[in-house]
């Protein structure tokens, strides 16, 4: 329920860029440039955890960018899941240019976006699931470019983890270390479906989406890369472009 009446207030409420705080603005232009109006690049954190495959993503993890998400992901801004969802199917679309993606592999067949999972106490603390709404919009963006694209939710956490903003790069790849794994059904999914790219809406230490990563394979799932909206600054200084 909270998540309709976050969306109401956001029809008939004045609101303020989540970016800037420029009134009478969702997202400004500025703040849309900055979250979307370069090219993708692939990221690389620093140690890099076992098991990563390449991770793209689309603006740095500061200032506007950063408030945008948190906005959206703890605060309700759901109309931010449009521009978050563009920003990110330009990460998906950089890992998929030639020389790194499913052509150059010889896969066929949809783009299986998989979302890394959240926790469902925190979903229910925040009144909707952000990883997969953003999802779902960035496939929306990739089919209107006409990238056959789909959304398969197909992993869950099987234990309790910590939050994993208050642990260092060790302590988040224990945390996560063997907590996921795919629902029943998936191996249907990876028959029918083309490569997986994992999304989510942010990556530090790479630990959640190298998890993610493992999960799938052990389900038979073909992980072709990861993206994500946005990436610590220090991790664009690693890339290999």
């Amino acid at each position: 329920m909270r998540g309709w009446w976050q969306e109401l207030a956001g029809l008939v409420a004045p609101v303020d860029c989540a970016g800037c705080g420029l009134p009478r603005s969702v997202l400004c232009e500025g703040c849309r440039a900055e979250l979307g109006g370069r090219r993708a690049w692939r990221v690389r954190p620093d140690p890099v955890p076992p098991g990563l495959p390449s991770v793209y993503a689309s603006a740095r993890y500061e200032g506007g960018v950063r408030s945008a998400l948190i906005a959206h992901k703890e605060r309700g801004g759901l109309a931010l899941a449009g521009p978050l969802g563009a920003a990110l199917a330009g990460a998906v679309g950089a890992a998929g240019r030639p020389g790194a993606g499913w052509g150059a592999r010889g896969w066929s067949g949809p783009l299986l976006l998989v979302p890394v999972p959240s926790a469902r106490s925190a979903v229910a603390g925040r009144g909707h699931d952000a990883g997969r709404r953003v999802a779902l919009a960035a496939a929306r963006v990739l089919r209107g470019s006409g990238v056959p694209a789909r959304v398969a939710a197909v992993l869950r956490l099987r234990r309790f983890v910590l939050d994993q903003s208050v642990l260092d790069a060790r302590g988040r790849a224990a945390n996560v270390a063997g907590a996921m794994e795919t629902v029943r059904g998936a191996e249907r999914l990876w028959r029918s479906g083309g490569p997986v790219v994992l999304v989510d809406d942010l990556m530090t230490t790479g630990a959640s989406l190298a998890e993610a990563a493992r999960a799938v394979t052990v389900g038979d799932g073909r992980v072709m890369a990861a993206a994500v909206i946005a990436a610590a600054p220090r991790a664009f200084g690693n890339n290999r472009n």
